[in-house]
C-alpha cells in the first residue's frame, strides 16, 4: 500500500475520533454555508471570490450566529479556502476543525486541546507517544503555557511592546519565537499583545492583552483560539481597521459580515478555536509534507 493511501486510512480514523470526542463532550455537530457573502475582513487573509460572494475562510461567522441563537456547544469539520497559501504546511483548501462554547472562555479551551489530543492518542493506541521527524513527541502530558510576553523576553531580542510598535512582531513571531518552543509536549502561546486580538476579548484584568492563544506541538502551530468578543460596535471597529490596513497594503477591502454583527449582541460570554486537521494528521503519521496527508494536491487536479 502506498504511503498516501494508509495515511488516508489513518486521517479517516483520526476524523473519526474527532467526532467520538466532542460527542462524548455533549457537542452538537453543525454544517454551516461554504459560500457567504462576507468573510471576516482580516488583513494577511485573502478569500476566494465565489461571483460574487466568497468561499468561507473560516466557518466562524455562522458558528457564531448559532451561538447567538442559543446553542451552547458546537462544532463542525468543514473545507475553508484562502487564497495564496501553498507550501509544506500550507493549501488553498484544507480542512478545519472548529468548536464554540457558550459560558466559556480561553481556559476551557487550553483544556479541550489537551483532552483532544489525549483522546486521538489513545484511540489511535499511542498513549506512549508519536514519532515524528526524527522527535518522540509526548501527546498525554500536560500542556506547557507560556505568554507571549514571556516568549519574548526568552527567544527575542527586544520586549514585545517595541516589536509591535516598530512592526516586527509577526516576523519574530516566525523566525525566534515559534522555533524556540518545546516540541516534545504541546505547548500554549497564550496572552497576545490587545492589537492582535483579532475577534478576541481583551483581558479585563489586564486590557493590554487579548484572551487569546495559539496550539504548537511538534514545531507545528496547529490551533488558534480565544474568548470572544461579543461588543458588535467594537467589533466594527476592528473590522474597519482591518480593511484600512489593508488598503495600506495595496489589497482591496472586504465587505463586512452584517447580519453577524447585527446578531453579536445577543452571544453570551463564549470562546471559540480552529483547529488544522490536515496538520494533526501530518504528526500522527509522521509526514513531514501536508501533501502525504490529502488525497490529491492543487497540482494533481
Amino acid at each position: 500500500m502506498q504511503l498516501r493511501d494508509r495515511n488516508l486510512q489513518l486521517r479517516a480514523a483520526i476524523v473519526s475520533s474527532i467526532r467520538s470526542f466532542f460527542a462524548s463532550q455533549g457537542f452538537l455537530e453543525v454544517e454551516t454555508p461554504q459560500r457567504i457573502p462576507a468573510n471576516a475582513p482580516e488583513e494577511f487573509i485573502e478569500p476566494f471570490d465565489s461571483r460574487d460572494w466568497y468561499l468561507h475562510t473560516s466557518p466562524e461567522m455562522c458558528m457564531k450566529r448559532l451561538l447567538c441563537r442559543g446553542h451552547e456547544r458546537i462544532f463542525q469539520l468543514s473545507h475553508c479556502w484562502r487564497r495564496d497559501e501553498r507550501g509544506s504546511r500550507h493549501l488553498p483548501e484544507f480542512t478545519m476543525l472548529e468548536w464554540y462554547r457558550s459560558s466559556s472562555d480561553y481556559l476551557q479551551l487550553m483544556k479541550d486541546c489537551e483532552n483532544l489530543l489525549r483522546w486521538v492518542a489513545e484511540t489511535r493506541g499511542t498513549t506512549d507517544g508519536v514519532s515524528y521527524q526524527g522527535q518522540r513527541l509526548d501527546p498525554c502530558g500536560d500542556v506547557e503555557r507560556i505568554t507571549v510576553k514571556n516568549a519574548f523576553a526568552r527567544f527575542a531580542s527586544k520586549e514585545v511592546t517595541t516589536a509591535v510598535s516598530d512592526g516586527s512582531f509577526d516576523e519574530i513571531m516566525v523566525t525566534r519565537i515559534e522555533p524556540a518552543l518545546p516540541h516534545a509536549k504541546p505547548v500554549i502561546l497564550m496572552d497576545y499583545p490587545a492589537e492582535m486580538a483579532a475577534l478576541a476579548r481583551l483581558n479585563s484584568g489586564d486590557p493590554s492583552v487579548a484572551e487569546r492563544f495559539e496550539l504548537y506541538w511538534g514545531g507545528l502551530e496547529l490551533a488558534n483560539g480565544f474568548s470572544e468578543l461579543n461588543d458588535p460596535q467594537e467589533q466594527r471597529q476592528r473590522f474597519e481597521l482591518a480593511n484600512r490596513k489593508r488598503k495600506e497594503a495595496g489589497c482591496p477591502p472586504l465587505p463586512l459580515p452584517e447580519p453577524f454583527l447585527r446578531e453579536l449582541a445577543d452571544m453570551p460570554a463564549s470562546a471559540g478555536i480552529a483547529f488544522g486537521v490536515d496538520r494533526l494528521v501530518m504528526l500522527f503519521a509522521d509526514a513531514a509534507k501536508i501533501d502525504d496527508v490529502i488525497a490529491f494536491t492543487p497540482e494533481e487536479l
